[in-house]
């Protein structure tokens, strides 16, 4: 089994032992306490631009390729585990983490003390890093910690997520416009299921040519990386809000907040897994739910916005959702369809569908 690097900004170096392809990748290094899920984890648009450590200690338990998938290919740059299981045991699978890490393109390494790297991550903040995984002794490590110097955040990761064009999906009696930034599977299929057609827009579509087909309403999809770069996704939210119900999930959610004049802010570590408590304030409910974001709302710039909070994080009091007094828009930090993990909070969807 060929040899793995992971290289921490700031000099710092681990070894382990590669499970993917041979080469190199950079991104954020963030952490997930998700156990299981690890396919849709791997394959969720939100993570494009990062390295995935779970915090588990064994993945791949139940092996690979036994579900749906939320998009066509693995958008993680990189993985980090303890342990891959090399015998999963799953009437549905077939193959291995590996296999699949393979049969993507990514690169992986095991054999890392992730619970060391997890408490780094909590007390000093996510990190970029960079895994080198094959033949590490022929390498130029030199110039791959400079690559990872000039490695940044703040760069547009939707551009890559996004749909090419306009997709119509499902056949229903009312009609949801989708500004997609890298929407998950798990939504478009919760939206077909409810018996509405989906418009699928690209990031980048104007709200002329959005409204320009009548839809009933319109959601902002969840999607990777800083919000506050994506100028030409707020322009089109901020002229599509008041002109049909509204509802934000993920980045969407936080997009809406820019577009309404709120601001956002980048978050120590983030929150990501499929264990995080969130209290609705409106029913009073707590609702366990699946989250991967970086980002969160800067509560201090709701004043005079028309917003109000409806949702809070039972973890650190972070904004989890927010609707409008007047209008009829509401959004989520959280993703209410699970996939992976609970779908306790999905009725936010059947709220949305509501105003149509």
């Amino acid at each position: 089994m060929s040899e793995g690097l992971l290289l921490l900004a700031g000099g710092r170096v681990i070894r382990g032992r590669s499970i993917g392809v041979e080469g190199e990748a950079f991104g954020e290094l963030v952490f997930t306490t998700s156990i299981s899920g690890y396919e849709e984890t791997l394959t969720d648009p939100s993570y494009n631009g990062q390295i995935v450590l779970f915090t588990y200690t064994h993945i791949g338990n139940y092996g690979a390729w036994t579900g749906e998938l939320e998009s066509e290919r693995v958008w993680a740059e990189g993985v980090v585990v303890r342990d891959a299981c090399s015998y999963p045991s799953n009437a549905k699978s077939r193959g291995t983490l590996r296999d699949f890490l393979r049969e993507h393109g990514v690169v992986g390494i095991e054999g890392v003390d992730t619970r060391a790297l997890t408490v780094a991550i909590r007390e000093h903040g996510t990190i970029p890093a960079a895994m080198v995984c094959g033949d590490v002794g022929s390498v130029d490590l030199g110039g791959v910690r400079e690559r990872l110097a000039a490695w940044r955040y703040e760069v547009d990761l939707v551009r890559e997520t996004t749909c090419g064009r306009v997709e119509v999906l499902g056949k229903g009696r009312k009609t949801v416009a989708l500004l997609d930034c890298g929407v998950k599977h798990g939504i478009l299929r919760r939206l077909v299921d409810s018996g509405v057609t989906v418009l699928r827009f690209p990031a980048w579509a104007s709200a002329d040519e959005i409204l320009s087909w009548g839809p009933d309403g319109v959601l902002v999809s969840n999607g990777p990386g800083d919000p506050a770069v994506l100028g030409y996704a707020v322009e089109t939210v901020k002229r599509l809000i008041g002109r049909a119900p509204m509802m934000g999930v993920c980045l969407g959610h936080q997009l809406i907040a820019l577009a309404m004049g709120c601001r956002t802010y980048k978050m120590k570590f983030g929150h990501r897994g499929t264990n995080h408590p969130v209290k609705d304030l409106k029913t009073g409910k707590i609702h366990i739910t699946l989250q991967n974001h970086g980002y969160a709302v800067d509560p201090r710039s709701l004043e005079g916005k028309g917003l109000r909070v409806r949702q809070v994080s039972l973890n650190d009091g972070t904004i989890e959702g927010l609707e409008h007094e007047d209008l009829n828009l509401l959004s989520t930090q959280y993703h209410p369809e699970g996939k992976p993990g609970p779908s306790d909070g999905a009725g936010i969807f059947d709220e949305f569908l509501v105003m149509l």
